[in-house]
């Protein structure tokens, strides 16, 4: 696939142009070390480094054309530079012009919210795919675009602008009529624009709590950015062409009525906003009577105050009913289809990799593995378990990001003592600070906890998790927290990798557990 220049930054205003505007561009980078020839190469700042540093070796690689913010010591002969006031915001644009704007192609569903965002994204799609509605989707956990699912190598929940619009074109070019993306809270604030081209026809919020602030400034901020996501379904024409047909495609948002935010979210935007409620309220879907236990949940649901229906999901958590309202509410609003044609798919749901999976080498404790790693998630997870494990112990185990919300992390120390036996604090991605010292602002949080009989600070995490099951008794959990399907721990000079099912099965080993095939 090839454009002009001219094609791809014909809605850009620019500061300057030089050099010719017809060249055939053959791809787009950011990476100079992903640049190949007749490539164009987005200059960006960045806090570690900038990309202007590195032109000459994106020309060296083969770039025809370079976009770029600041002024540039020296151009080549025969290159095309074009300077705009936000290399990082064109990326956009020029992307999706680059892909033939491919989410003009699909009906485009995002998901936002501090919690529940990758595991509403793969039960949206898994139940659009199972109703018939191909559908593609890409999270912080895996993707699917061209072919089968792929896991997430990245700690990057949406991706640059670039690689949003290609993967779209994947979903679009292999005959998918839907797409389901995990929208974060950075991918849709304007100062990344990563978001920005694309043409949403439903907006998902599961809650709004307290994380990014590093990034947000405030949580006001946070919240206003997420609703970019509701205020973006206000463009939608009602109609695209899919496969080659026009095809009528809804717009409407979906929100959490339980959450404080609900009214604000539906406030930012004129389409219809569908509310569901995990605790009974008066939603357009709301669960009740819920009865978890270690495998799923089964629970009620109901229609708008209507008859209460039966429903089960075969996945661990509580929290999941929640996850599950919104995926319906997903696929019942774009296909038209009603509820009853839904719920006997319920139970075929697939859990995400990392999300309250177990570790089962037939030792006789529990060892789950979850991605929670805020204070809201701590206080979603931590109160169903202590309910089903009565007097057997939780043991957690976490840490923090490092370079991140530093606020957070007494709140996570004061939250898991209330409701865990025995706290394990070890690395999460320390990044450049030192370990200790951030596994210390997490024990400022809960200093009742006697030191080497509740609470163990143990920086390497390998360790951290060997000394966890040895305080575990039959009976009970242990949770594995924060890393979820992460490969890697990042430290000052970079990512380790790092897996923490493999971590834990290593360890059990040790302990003289291991299944046939070591699978869990």
């Amino acid at each position: 696939m090839t454009r002009t220049l001219a094609e791809l930054t014909a809605s850009l205003a620019p500061l300057e142009t030089k050099g010719p505007a017809d060249l055939p561009i053959a791809g787009l980078a950011y990476d100079s070390r992903e640049v190949r020839e007749g490539f164009l190469f987005f200059a960006l700042p960045g806090l570690h480094s900038d990309g202007h540093r590195y032109v000459d070796a994106a020309l060296d690689r083969g770039a025809v054309a370079v976009i770029h913010e600041k002024a540039l010591d020296a151009c080549r002969e025969g290159v095309a530079y074009v300077r705009v006031a936000d290399s990082r915001a064109a990326m956009a644009p020029v992307a999706a012009a680059f892909h033939g704007r491919p989410s003009e192609h699909l009906a485009c569903v995002g998901v936002t919210g501090t919690e529940g965002k990758s595991t509403t994204v793969f039960l949206s799609y898994q139940l659009l795919d199972l109703a018939g509605f191909g559908a593609g989707f890409f999270s912080t956990v895996m993707s699917r675009t061209s072919g089968g699912e792929t896991p997430n190598p990245e700690h990057q929940t949406t991706p640059e602008a670039t690689a949003v619009q290609r993967m779209l074109a994947e979903i679009r070019d292999s005959g998918k009529r839907c797409a389901v993306l995990e929208s974060s809270s950075h991918g849709l604030s304007p100062r990344t624009n990563r978001l920005g081209e694309v043409a949403f026809d439903v907006g998902v919020m599961m809650n709004v709590t307290h994380e990014h602030l590093e990034f947000h400034g405030t949580w006001e901020q946070y919240r206003h950015d997420k609703a970019n996501l509701f205020r973006a379904l206000d463009r939608a024409s009602g109609r695209k062409t899919i496969g080659g047909k026009s095809v009528e495609v809804p717009a409407f948002g979906v929100a959490n009525a339980d959450d404080p935010s609900f009214d604000y979210f539906k406030a930012a935007t004129s389409k219809p906003v569908y509310g569901f409620s995990a605790k009974g309220l008066p939603a357009d879907l709301s669960a009740s009577a819920i009865e978890s236990d270690a495998a799923g949940s089964s629970f009620l649901v109901s229609e708008s105050g209507g008859p209460a229906k039966a429903a089960r999901i075969e996945l661990p958590g509580a929290f999941n009913v929640a996850n599950t309202l919104a995926a319906l509410l997903v696929a019942t609003g774009l296909t038209g289809r009603p509820l009853d044609e839904f719920l006997p798919l319920l139970p075929k749901l697939r859990p995400v990799l990392g999300r309250m999976t177990p570790v089962d080498e037939g030792q006789p404790f529990e060892v789950l593995v979850d991605y929670a790693h805020t204070p809201s998630s701590f206080e979603v997870i931590f109160p169903p378990l202590r309910k089903r494990l009565g007097e057997r112990k939780i043991i957690a185990l976490f840490g923090s990001g490092g370079e991140r919300d530093t606020a957070k992390r007494p709140r996570q120390g004061r939250i898991a003592a209330d409701w865990c036996d025995v706290v394990v604090l070890a690395d999460e991605d320390p990044r450049g600070e030192d370990p200790m010292a951030l596994l210390e602002d997490i024990a400022a949080g809960c200093p009742e906890l006697r030191r080497g009989e509740r609470l163990f600070l143990i920086p390497e995490r390998g360790k951290a998790i060997r000394k966890a099951f040895s305080l575990a008794k039959p009976g009970d959990l242990v949770l594995l927290l924060a890393k979820g399907h992460e490969n890697s721990i990042i430290y000052a000079d970079g990512p380790h990798p790092y897996d923490e099912f493999a971590e834990a099965r290593a360890a059990l080993a040790e302990l003289g557990f291991r299944r046939e095939g070591g699978a869990s």
